[in-house]
């Protein structure tokens, strides 16, 4: 679901936020019931927590209490301070290696998913991050992360478009970054999850795109390589449930039956509206049905349990859930899924377009205490939460409950940033099968 901010929650997360108890714990059943998790997405592209002086084990902690409060499992730092990072002065990486440090303290491994949203290049060699950008955070503290939702798009026009560029040799660019050539970088292989938009036009993000028939043929060669991880995708409806299918192609079929006799893949999708997760940006895993979320980010697992610092986290099932929040992850379940996150605000900015996201001013505050009674009620059919007509609609990629709370949280509601150039409000990833 997207976004917990630093001011509190926003967009889908509040939406979930304004849920009653018993409401949030009925479609957190059926998730279960279809082995679905939840997650919700941190930040996105219109935070800048470590430019705007944001204490990192504060924030931490007033995230994890919130992901506790409204029993959420897990949550995907989708960081995108780009002036920080820019600066290759060590003090970006230093802030997301103490807030996950400090995430993990309140959300323990095992029990809580954890997972990251970087954009590839961080990944990579890039000489203007001597400071060494992902590359340092894995180092120190990726034994905590279950798994990366790579942000394989918008960073240039024909980057990580071909299978080579995308698999074994990236551009001089952003020089690399490929997914193998990040594993030499020192990340795991089976956590680093390819992500890609939805669409093959511009309105999933600006640059990146691939067919599905070109994708699917990556994934067979990943998976040919003993590469596991799975999809993600920004985003719904874009990367719906036949985009999960064609890119899972022969490599990870929907019947579980592969081609080459090894293990699945997952696929997840974002969109900005309810996730579906066909394996996750977080780690969660699908079922058969696909469920769609509510918020922004939402990834599905399938045959292997994405808590594991060490698996792929997740895999998923025939279908792609979504999940109600903006971010979803589901549990194994027998087939590869694909998850979709709706990942908060942005799941990758790019280094080389567009503007700097703008930082959030307000101060972490904690909270609300309550949550409103008034959310919309729906409907779960064929894997997807609907909220009812009377209750909710749905208007530029996001639901919006259209019967004001019945109690008014603690701190205020951010509007949704109109800077954001791709509102992300699910982003889907899919988990191979054992």
């Amino acid at each position: 679901m997207s976004f917990i901010l630093s001011s509190g929650a926003a967009d889908m997360a509040m939406a979930w936020q304004t849920l009653s108890a018993s409401q949030r714990s009925t479609i957190k059943q059926q998730y279960q019931a279809a082995g679905i998790k939840l997650l919700v997405s941190a930040f996105g592209s219109t935070e800048t927590p470590t430019t705007s002086g944001k204490d990192p084990q504060q924030l931490a902690s007033t995230m994890a209490a919130w992901v506790k409060q409204y029993g959420v499992d897990g949550i995907d730092v989708d960081y995108e301070d780009i002036t920080a990072m820019n600066k290759a002065d060590g003090k970006a990486e230093q802030w997301l290696i103490d807030f996950t440090n400090a995430l993990r303290t309140d959300l323990p491994q095992g029990q809580y998913i954890l997972t990251h949203a970087p954009m590839a290049p961080w990944m990579g060699s890039g000489t203007q991050w001597t400071s060494g950008a992902y590359v340092t955070v894995n180092t120190k503290v990726g034994s905590s992360i279950d798994w990366y939702n790579t942000q394989f798009y918008n960073q240039g026009a024909s980057e990580y478009t071909t299978c080579d560029g995308l698999l074994t040799a990236s551009s001089s660019n952003n020089p690399k970054s490929s997914v193998f050539e990040i594993e030499a970088n020192g990340f795991e292989l089976n956590k680093i999850v390819i992500g890609k938009p939805g669409s093959t036009g511009t309105g999933d993000a600006s640059n990146g795109q691939m067919s599905t028939g070109t994708l699917a043929g990556c994934v067979s060669q990943a998976k040919g390589k003993g590469w596991n991880a799975g999809v993600m995708s920004w985003e719904y409806p874009d990367a719906n449930s036949q985009w999960i299918t064609a890119v899972r192609g022969s490599a990870y079929p929907i019947d579980g039956s592969s081609d080459s006799g090894s293990s699945g893949s997952s696929t997840s999708t974002a969109d900005a509206a309810s996730p579906t997760s066909v394996g996750s940006s977080g780690g969660s895993s699908t079922d058969a049905a696909s469920p769609t979320s509510l918020g922004s980010s939402g990834s599905s697992t399938d045959g292997a349990s994405p808590t594991s610092s060490s698996s792929t986290s997740a895999d998923s099932d025939s279908a792609s859930p979504t999940s109600l929040g903006s971010s979803s992850s589901s549990t194994p379940d027998g087939a590869s899924p694909t998850s979709t996150d709706a990942d908060s605000g942005s799941t990758a900015a790019s280094t080389d377009a567009g503007s700097v996201p703008t930082s959030d001013s307000s101060s972490p505050t904690s909270p609300a205490t309550s949550a409103s009674t008034a959310a919309s009620t729906g409907t779960f059919n064929n894997g997807m939460w609907t909220p009812s007509a009377s209750t909710a609609t749905f208007n530029n990629g996001m639901w919006t409950p259209t019967t004001a709370p019945a109690t008014t949280v603690a701190t205020p509601v951010p509007q949704r940033r109109e800077e954001r150039t791709i509102h992300r409000m699910v982003r889907r990833r899919g988990f191979p099968v054992p």
